[in-house]
């Protein structure tokens, strides 16, 4: 058993991840190949060091002021009007150089945010298949939402508020020290130091608090997604009420994290102003000692005051600032954790792109499983001649939309190959792979877009003309004319307002636009009535001239007319052969077609 964990290593670990995420921003900030980002940055950085040191000699102007006006020095050649239009004007460039520092860096800041948003959607759709039927899809847009959120915060606040603050605290230390005595300075020193050492304690503890909300906000999020993505089910079976309690659970779960959250800032909000308020009073205890007893002006008062004032919101800021930023290191952190998944299935490196001059497939000794302690596919070997027709059939379980997998690379076979003209998948790059195989699944999902994106989807740049022959191929054209907006009507979220044959449709007339030279039916007109089926039989066997087709059927109907059917049992090919053959032969075939016979006679 591993020890235990303690929470020092816990916190060293967190370290580390934080420096790894800042490790990770830093080429985003600085990137070799753009030297008008670095630019930008120099700039920014030059405006924000003009913008500090005005604004730390803007006191001393509003003291100058106040002793002359109070008439404890002489006048001043420009006078008390002068002098404040001049602290007036001093405050005005703070703020304008400020602003200017903002506008410079927006673009590095949106281009680096834009990048890295790219980078991991890329990266989630290189994923494998694995991977991504594990994964909840609410819980990881969350991540992604939350990460490019932190990284939006981290570069703004910790570019523009840690280190300006620390420049700006440096400064006035200085100028305290020299323009009062070591006492105002060791004063503010100590506040500081207790600022910081108890709002660093308490964000501590406060980021935990937070990852714990953010755990819960994710586990309900996700419940509320994956019940609306089942909406049908969540009806057929009228647990609208079990849903809704179901997600008032998670909810309720958050609202705890939340109020610990929320009461954990007032006490962290109250510990920072009684240890800033406290030092404001001590510092200004001895300003006041100083001006009664003749060393310092009223102005010298003043300009303490306006000192502390000035240091007081930027530390008020600093708890902000700073719990935001571990929040934004922990969220870019997870989505950073996602960037560095490995993709389980990947190019070798110099692959090159698969070159199809027949379409001869050849599924040699496979063996996989999706578990290894439970194999799927034992040593399947499955021949299929260019232009041939082959169909896979046999009872759940038997492994037939495996090989359809296998062959698309949604996995590696373990054992065996699976050849293409000669070429084995895993030797080619995935790309060139997934354009020479087109596919109709059981279940066609469609993009919460029109039909006509939803069929332009199977070739990028396809003409209107190629949407309409294709949409006629798979005949869903008159239909689609029947709709007020024709190829424009809105099909809904995963195609919900299309019926089960109509999405069905759309999808093969997706992959007829892709023409593809090696065609997967994975059981594509299990969702179409009888005479449709038979529409769309004859538009797939035009297809499909010229080309090689795989066929995954579960009604053996559909496949009597195929070139060679091969029939799998338990993860192995128990026959091979015309369908007039295998009806002969009384074996495992004949077996199923005459309970499928019965089965419809009874129907």
């Amino acid at each position: 058993m591993p020890p235990e964990t303690s929470a020092a290593e816990i916190a060293a670990e967190e370290r580390r991840s934080g420096l790894r995420t800042i490790r990770r921003v830093g080429p985003y900030l600085w990137p070799d190949d753009k030297p008008w980002v670095k630019r930008r940055v120099v700039l920014a950085m030059a405006l924000l060091i003009v913008a500090k040191l005005i604004a730390v000699g803007t006191p001393i102007l509003y003291k100058r002021a106040v002793d002359s006006l109070s008439g404890e020095v002489p006048d001043l050649a420009l006078g008390a009007i002068g002098l404040t239009i001049a602290y007036g004007v001093a405050r005005l460039l703070t703020v304008g150089f400020q602003q200017l520092r903002d506008g410079v860096f927006a673009k590095v800041g949106q281009r680096a945010l834009r990048t890295l948003a790219l980078e991991t959607f890329t990266h989630i759709h290189r994923l494998s298949m694995r991977y991504h039927i594990t994964r909840k899809t609410g819980g990881l847009s969350r991540i992604i939402e939350r990460g490019v959120k932190g990284v939006d915060f981290l570069l703004r606040f910790m570019l523009f508020s840690v280190g300006p603050l620390v420049l700006e605290l440096v400064l006035v230390g200085a100028v305290l020290f020299f323009l009062f005595d070591i006492w105002y300075l060791l004063v503010v020193a100590a506040v500081i130091f207790l600022y910081v050492q108890f709002t660093f304690k308490v964000t501590e503890w406060r980021v935990k608090l937070r990852r714990e909300m953010n755990k819960q906000d994710t586990d309900a999020n996700q419940k509320a997604i994956d019940s609306l993505l089942n909406f049908e089910t969540v009806k057929y079976f009228g647990a609208e009420g079990r849903e809704a309690a179901r997600y008032d659970s998670a909810m309720q779960h958050y609202e705890g994290a939340a109020v610990k959250t929320a009461t954990s800032l007032a006490m962290l909000n109250t510990g920072q102003s009684l240890i800033i308020t406290t030092g404001l009073v001590i510092v200004m205890v001895m300003a006041a000692v100083g001006v009664q007893n003749g060393a310092l002006t009223v102005g010298d008062f003043v300009m303490v005051n306006a000192y502390m004032i000035q240091i007081t919101m930027p530390l008020n800021f600093l708890g902000t600032v700073y719990r935001e930023i571990r929040q934004s290191l922990v969220d870019m952190g997870e989505m950073f954790d996602l960037l560095e998944q490995p993709a389980e299935v990947a190019d070798k490196p110099g692959a090159p792109a698969i070159s199809v001059t027949g379409g001869r497939v050849h599924f040699r000794d496979v063996a996989f499983g999706y578990d290894p302690t439970r194999p799927i596919l034992k040593g399947v070997d499955v021949q299929v001649g260019a232009g041939e027709n082959v169909a896979l059939v046999g009872p759940s379980g038997s492994g037939k939309s495996t090989i359809g997998r296998l062959l698309f690379r949604f996995y590696d076979v373990q054992g065996g190959a699976v050849t293409i003209d000669g070429q084995d998948v895993r030797d080619v790059t995935q790309d060139s792979l997934h354009a020479v195989i087109g596919v109709v699944p059981q279940d066609t999902v469609l993009f919460n877009d029109s039909i006509r994106y939803n069929i332009a989807y199977g070739r990028d740049g396809a003409s209107d003309e190629d949407i309409v022959a294709a949409a006629k191929a798979a005949q869903i054209h008159d239909f689609i004319g029947q709709l007020p907006e024709g190829y424009d009507t809105q099909v809904g979220e995963r195609g919900l307002k299309l019926s089960g044959g109509e999405k069905q449709r759309v999808g093969i007339a997706r992959t007829l636009l892709k023409n593809p030279p090696i065609l997967l039916l994975d059981e594509a007109t299990s969702a179409l009535d009888t005479e449709t089926e038979a529409e769309i039989q004859t538009a797939l066997r035009r297809a499909g001239e010229g080309r090689t087709v795989i066929t995954i059927a579960h009604r053996l109907s559909t496949i009597a007319d195929a070139d060679r059917i091969v029939v799998l049992q338990d993860g192995e090919v128990v026959e091979e052969g015309r369908h007039d053959d295998l009806l002969a032969r009384g074996g495992r075939y004949a077996a199923l077609w005459a309970r499928q016979k019965a089965e419809e006679a009874a129907a």
